[in-house]
């Protein structure tokens, strides 16, 4: 049920019932989603579905609502010219490390949830994503962006960049703020 459980808050009374819960997610999730145009994204030869699987993408690697929809403009963009997605959030969901340093043989996992060496979208939704994320997925802002780190370890805001270089300038940045002795960009 990734992608279909909505998150709200909802109203549960005692006891708890899980299928009640799941019932009312599955519910909320069928009502936001009818709200949402898919038109620009079927203009781009998209289905609703995969809608879903970049707002679950959108949803693990933006957190305010412009980087939601600018996140969703890098997947657009590399999309259109064929370029892997490259998400640690991918390769964290394919090997169940939340928290952790990735390692090299989880950056090389096979799973084809790993975007870093299987082109296109992962096979399902890998995050229940909220309506700011569906909309950023349906119909995200005009950008040439191709890249995204976060912009310091003290902040959940990205940056973003067009070129490659651009981007390698921003992981030094993000590398500068982390703590001495850390080797990865989650050593905040």
């Amino acid at each position: 049920l990734e992608g279909f459980l909505f998150p709200d808050t909802y109203q549960m009374l005692q006891p708890v019932s899980i299928s009640t819960l799941v019932a009312d997610q599955l519910r909320t999730f069928k009502q936001q989603f009818a709200t949402v145009s898919m038109s620009y994204a079927r203009s781009k030869h998209l289905t609703p579905y995969d809608v879903l699987i970049i707002a679950s993408l959108v949803e693990a690697e933006g957190q305010s609502p412009l980087d939601r929809s600018l996140v969703a403009s890098v997947i657009y963009n590399r999309l259109k010219v064929g370029m892997p997605l490259q998400f640690d959030s991918t390769v964290r969901y394919a090997t169940n490390n939340y928290k952790g340093q990735l390692t090299v043989s989880e950056l090389n996992s096979p799973s084809p949830y790993n975007t870093r060496i299987h082109p296109g979208l992962p096979p399902t939704p890998i995050d229940n994503p909220g309506l700011g994320a569906i909309r950023a997925a349906a119909h995200p802002v005009s950008s040439h962006y191709l890249y995204f780190v976060s912009k310091s370890c003290r902040s959940n805001a990205l940056v973003f960049a067009s070129t490659y270089q651009q981007f390698q300038v921003a992981v030094q940045h993000y590398k500068s703020t982390q703590k001495p002795g850390s080797h990865s960009l989650s050593g905040c």
